[in-house]
C-alpha cells in the first residue's frame, strides 16, 4: 500500500496527473472496504478532476471533485502521511472554479509535509512508477523499461546504481524524458551484449 501511495504520488508531483492514478488503482481495486480503500479511491478521483481541468473539461472535474471529496471527508487526517484536509480543501476550490487551474498552480499533493519524488522512493516504488511511464506514453518500448527495471532490482542488493539513477530520472525529470529513455535503452543494450558474450564463451 505504502510503496503504491508514494510512487502516485512521485508521478504526481512529476506532472503525470493521468498516470499517477495507475499505481494507487491498482491496489483499491484489491482492498476490503475501509479507510485505505476510501484514501485511495479520493485520489484517483482527485487526479481525475485535476486532469479533467488541464483538458478544459470543467464539467468533467466539477463532477469528479464532488465525488472526491465525498470519499476523502470519510477519511481520518493526517492518514498515511497524507494531509486529508487540505487535499479536500482543494477539490472544493477546484470545484467552484475548475478553470483556476489555467491561472493558478496545480494544487500539490504533500505527503508528510512535502512533495515526494522518485527519488525519495524505495526501490519498489521507483520501479512501479518507471513502468506506468513506459506504459502510459508512446515513445518508449515497455520491455527495455522492464529489463532496465530487473537490473535495477539487481543493483538494489549490491553495490551499483545506475539503473536505479536512470530510472528515478525517468520519473522525475518529465522535460528531459526522452533523452533519460535513450540513455536507459542505451545502457540495457550494453548490459545484454556484455552478458550475451559472456555466455558466447561457454557455446
Amino acid at each position: 500500500m505504502d510503496d503504491a501511495l508514494r510512487a502516485g504520488l512521485a508521478l504526481y508531483t512529476a506532472g503525470d496527473y493521468h498516470a499517477a492514478h495507475e499505481p494507487w488503482e491498482a491496489v483499491w481495486l484489491e482492498l476490503p472496504a475501509g479507510d485505505d480503500k476510501q484514501l485511495l479511491q479520493g485520489l484517483i478521483q482527485f487526479t481525475a478532476a485535476v486532469y479533467h481541468a488541464r483538458q478544459r473539461n470543467w464539467d468533467g472535474a466539477v463532477g469528479l471533485a464532488e465525488r472526491a471529496q465525498s470519499y476523502l471527508t470519510a477519511v481520518p487526517t493526517p492518514y498515511r502521511g497524507i494531509d486529508v484536509d487540505s487535499v479536500v480543501a482543494a477539490l472544493r476550490v477546484l470545484e467552484a472554479d475548475p478553470e483556476r487551474v489555467e491561472r493558478e498552480a496545480i494544487p500539490p499533493l504533500h505527503y508528510r509535509g512535502r512533495e515526494l519524488t522518485a527519488a525519495d522512493l524505495e526501490i519498489k516504488g521507483i520501479t512501479t512508477a518507471a513502468s506506468v511511464v513506459a506504459t502510459e506514453y508512446e515513445g518508449y518500448d515497455s520491455e527495455v523499461v522492464e529489463t532496465a527495471i530487473d537490473y535495477a532490482r539487481e543493483e538494489a542488493t549490491g553495490s551499483e546504481a545506475q539503473f536505479i539513477r536512470l530510472l528515478t530520472s525517468f520519473v522525475d525529470d518529465r522535460d528531459h524524458r526522452g533523452i533519460v529513455y535513450n540513455r536507459l535503452r542505451q545502457n540495457v543494450e550494453r548490459r545484454q551484449a556484455k552478458r550475451d558474450d559472456v555466455a558466447g564463451l561457454f557455446d
